[in-house]
């Protein structure tokens, strides 16, 4: 597609479920990350256009959907899913050039955005409560006690480039089922699906002034919608550093931090080697390796470390970079060519310091080559830091204990990859690595969005996952009767 085909989209924020542009807004530019393309033009939010989405989101709780039945909340959701999987192409392709994403992978975001929205409307049904045997304590004879759950009110959400609509969508999503309104400040780079999907659930009857989309930039709108009085919770992924000061203006707020991570995925010598190779290719380069949870540290077993090597290198030589438009793309770009500069400084300094480049190692603009690292030490940034991009690090280990170590030498804790036929041997690792999930005979990118997910150490705070997230977007009232 050439630059006279794109429609370039010029939008504003959507507040009270109006577009607000013009009036000497700060205008930003979004651009291809591939080929610097315009697809778009943005004009910022004011700090006068937040307090309006949050007096208005504060108004729209207190007036609408607190008091919306469940099934209604749950048929809007149903609704959205309905009209996202009609419009599926038409999301994918915006995702592949406003973010860069290969269209495949766009398309299985969408797929996944579907299936969150199906998700909370079931969520939006469920009970919130539980009975509790009142007469289990003494003189609770004649008692009945019940505890209810209440949503907290205004939502803020900051949400990252890398997955623009399904990161959205597990935000917004708990958060209408859950009965809150919201203002989410999407990533300045890919505002634009975000705000297609707010239009999106306004036609499928969420009310005007439940949603609300603000265009800017984090120093910019980030402390005013985090402190404001009337937001109640806020739910943050991105960066680590940006997370923590967040959870420090937040003050007394419910938080949610989804932060980053270098994910060790363990290789031992029984492992189904075929499965665990698949399975490590597509967790390291999807998406150029831009999740929090992709393959960065693979520990294999050292009797099977250069079998795996072998087998391993061919497979990321042989990945198709280029046009995320194109099916046959593997691996696209970076988000912009400064983040592609990053990795090949991170990758240029571990050579320096002794390690061996057995593939990849070559920038092109925003493009960094699929990259397999060996003979990195401990402390070199593709080990110790979040790479964020598509370069994976090998290294072995002899012993149980030594990969055990090894894997829980790290600041971060989101999720963990372990490739064994010892069904014994799986389960004490479930137990001994220190992240917030572990997957057994798969890779630590893989995330389905209706399991608990978040991490511990630096990599976070609380937990996504549409069930999981309504919890944290409630609270819990205790309600009792003495019966006379």
């Amino acid at each position: 597609m050439n630059q006279s085909e794109i429609t370039v989209m010029h939008v504003g924020s959507l507040i009270d479920g109006n577009e607000v542009t013009g009036g000497g807004r700060i205008r930003h530019e979004v651009r291809s990350p591939y080929n610097g393309e315009l697809i778009g033009v943005v004009d910022f939010a004011t700090r006068e256009d937040l307090e309006q989405a949050i007096q208005t989101a504060h108004r729209v709780f207190q007036q609408t959907m607190k008091k919306m039945p469940a099934h209604q909340r749950s048929e809007i959701l149903r609704k959205a899913a309905d009209a996202l999987e009609a419009q599926r192409e038409d999301f994918a392709h915006l995702l592949s050039r406003e973010a860069g994403k290969p269209i495949r992978d766009a398309r299985g975001e969408v797929g996944r955005a579907v299936q969150v929205l199906r998700f909370a409307a079931d969520v939006a049904k469920a009970n919130d409560g539980e009975l509790i045997k009142m007469d289990s304590a003494v003189g609770g004879e004649n008692r009945i006690g019940f505890a209810r759950r209440y949503p907290v009110g205004v939502v803020a959400a900051i949400t990252p480039f890398n997955f623009p609509l399904n990161l959205v969508l597990h935000k917004v999503a708990p958060a209408i089922a859950a009965g809150c309104t919201v203002v989410i400040k999407p990533a300045e780079k890919t505002p634009l699906s975000a705000l297609k999907l707010a239009r999106l659930l306004l036609q499928a009857g969420l009310p005007k002034g439940a949603l609300h989309v603000v265009m800017g930039t984090g120093p910019d709108l980030g402390e005013p919608l985090v402190t404001h009085p009337l937001v109640k919770k806020v739910t943050f992924t991105g960066s680590g550093p940006v997370g923590y000061k967040i959870k420090q203006l937040a003050g007394n707020k419910k938080v949610t931090l989804e932060l980053g991570s270098n994910s060790p995925n363990l290789v031992f010598e029984d492992a189904n080697l075929d499965a665990a190779i698949s399975s490590i290719v597509t967790g390291g380069f999807a998406y150029a390796g831009q999740a929090c949870i992709s393959v960065q540290r693979i520990y294999v077993q050292r009797t099977l470390y250069q079998t795996f090597l072998d087998r391993l290198v061919p497979r990321v030589a042989s990945l198709r970079v280029g046009n995320p438009a194109e099916e046959t793309t593997d691996v696209g770009p970076l988000i912009t060519e400064e983040a592609a500069v990053r990795v090949e400084q991170w990758v240029q300094e571990a050579v320096e310091n002794g390690a061996k480049v057995l593939t990849g190692g070559k920038r092109e603009g925003s493009i960094y080559h699929p990259t397999v690292l060996v003979d990195v030490k401990p402390d070199m940034k593709v080990v110790c830091q979040e790479v964020f991009g598509p370069v994976v690090v090998v290294i072995p280990f002899d012993t149980e204990e030594e990969a055990v170590s090894l894997a829980n030498a790290s600041d971060y804790g989101l999720q963990a990859g372990v490739f064994t036929s010892d069904i014994n041997r799986a389960f004490r690792l479930a137990d001994e690595l220190e992240t917030g999930g572990v997957w057994i005979n798969e890779v630590s990118t893989v995330r389905q969005d209706n399991y608990p997910y978040g991490g511990v150490k630096r990599s976070g705070i609380g937990k996504e996952g549409v069930k999981y997230a309504v919890e944290d977007m409630t609270e819990v009232k205790f309600i009792g009767v003495k019966l006379l």
